[in-house]
């Protein structure tokens, strides 16, 4: 389920050359320089960084809610249900990270220890 949901994702994000994907925790994180930005959820559900200012207007929108991967929420991440996540939601999740992610300082790569 994650994987279609990535290739969702894909089309509102493949034209910008500082958008990056990487493979973690069972599905695929899309990064913009290097912060992360989305991610699919193993239950096809969308993982959110909207940041503390926006999350609020975040939490009201349909299947919505704060991140509580270890039964402790974190804020300024919102988890979306699978069924509230048509293109036009998924695009408009995508526009509310960038806003937070975007002006954020990019992410030097980690150097692989050998």
């Amino acid at each position: 389920m994650s994987d279609d949901l990535a290739e969702q994702i894909r089309p509102f994000v493949s034209d910008d050359p500082n958008v990056g994907e990487i493979r973690m925790f069972g599905g695929t994180r899309f990064t913009l320089n290097g912060n992360m930005m989305v991610g699919t959820l193993k239950d096809g559900g969308l993982l959110v960084r909207v940041g503390e200012e926006q999350e609020p207007a975040a939490l009201a929108l349909p299947g919505a809610k704060r991140m509580d991967f270890t039964g402790r929420e974190m804020k300024g991440f919102i988890m979306v249900a699978a069924d509230k996540l048509d293109d036009r939601a998924i695009e408009g999740w995508i526009a509310m990270a960038s806003r937070f992610v975007g002006p954020m300082p990019p992410k030097k790569p980690v150097a692989k220890q050998k």
